[in-house]
């Protein structure tokens, strides 16, 4: 007869948990290798049209970058995941489309100053529309935060994630309403004109009514913007949580609650700031999103948010730097299924992702798993 410690022993060996890790590890396996057979072949084939839909991929991953963010910070603090975050990137999209459609801030620099450099004052009027969109978003996140978790900060988690996808839903169906968003595609009116430049011999601009000519790679000033934005929003939050008091404040918070208040720490007001700087970093995004892709909806920040949590996750959700991967591997994926496999496949891979790493390695990338505290 086995002993009892014989059968725990063999009943440990097949536990469903690790035989779904053994599952998901020969997926991966799978996914990589065949992965690995269609871009090798295309970059052989076609390597100038392989070199383009990286950077395409790259535009898309550093907006989703400046969506995870977000996500990444607020379940860093208070574990929880703000599905409403998505819907805020969709607001400030709107925002900065009001702001030049009707209240016409690009322009405002050559109004005030007529004899400003153009490219100063293009400068000047897109950052104004970021700011506004971005202290809108401010207000209404730390607005969702005081009245829709704040009184459930101790209730059971399951309580909060409800309602976060219950605040998401009344802000996608509130937009909808005809005198709000609308339900329409609204094409989007850039603060600047696109300049495009096409690498082949080095780098030259394309003229107006000129094709550029076949086997170079296009970027635009769209892209080049984009990148600098996140870059520096990405260094900006690392300053900000390493070297700053209020950073120190939110990981203290993060770690033990209790423990920071014992310290003095105002837990309700690090949880509200972290809140508004995740806010600032979806509109930043969602500005960027409608500048790249100029048409806007009410629901453009149901799959991008969505997408987004899957690179925090797939980064190590409290990460950011995780974040930040996370979703330039997103964008990645997202256009190279698109180009290599089949557009409606582009949404199938990006969730597929997430299953996998739940699977294999649910802390993510970068993620630590928890430790006991004493």
């Amino acid at each position: 007869m086995q002993t009892i410690s014989q059968k725990q022993k063999s009943i440990h060996i097949v536990t469903p948990n690790s035989f779904l890790a053994w599952i998901g590890k020969f997926l991966l396996i799978l996914i990589a290798l065949f992965a690995l057979f269609v871009l090798a072949k295309n970059l052989i084939a076609k390597p100038t049209l392989f070199a383009q839909n990286v950077l395409d991929g790259l535009k898309l991953g550093f907006v989703y970058a400046l969506i995870a963010l977000g996500y990444t910070m607020v379940y860093g603090i208070v574990k929880l995941i703000n599905f409403a975050h998505g819907d805020v990137f969709m607001v400030g999209a709107f925002v900065s489309f009001f702001a030049v459609e009707f209240l016409g801030l690009h322009v405002w620099p050559i109004a005030v100053f007529p004899d400003i450099n153009p490219l100063l004052a293009n400068v000047l009027g897109t950052i104004t529309i970021i700011l506004l969109s971005m202290v809108i978003c401010v207000l209404l996140a730390i607005t969702i935060e005081r009245v829709a978790y704040k009184p459930l900060r101790d209730a059971p988690r399951i309580a909060a994630l409800i309602t976060a996808i219950g605040v998401s839903f009344f802000l996608e169906y509130f937009g909808l309403l005809e005198f709000v968003f609308s339900a329409r595609f609204i094409p989007y009116k850039r603060p600047f004109e696109e300049m495009t430049w096409y690498i082949k011999d080095g780098i030259h601009q394309v003229e107006a009514g000129v094709t550029t000519p076949p086997g170079s790679i296009t970027f635009s000033n769209i892209f080049v913007v984009i990148v600098i934005a996140t870059v520096l929003a990405q260094l900006f939050l690392q300053y900000l949580v390493r070297r700053t008091k209020i950073g120190i404040a939110m990981r203290a918070t993060s770690f033990d609650k209790p423990t920071a208040r014992l310290m003095g720490i105002n837990v309700d007001q690090v949880i509200s700031f972290t809140f508004g700087i995740g806010a600032a970093f979806a509109a930043l995004g969602g500005v960027l999103f409608a500048i790249a892709y100029p048409s806007i909806k009410t629901l453009m920040g149901v799959y991008p948010g969505l997408k987004a949590f899957v690179a925090a996750v797939l980064g190590g959700i409290g990460s950011i730097p995780g974040a930040f991967v996370g979703a330039l591997i997103m964008g990645q994926a997202e256009i190279l299924t698109s180009a290599y496999v089949s557009t409606p496949m582009r949404d199938a891979i990006a969730f597929s992702i997430l299953i996998i790493v739940l699977l294999i390695r649910p802390t993510g990338i970068f993620g630590e798993p928890e430790k006991e505290k004493a």
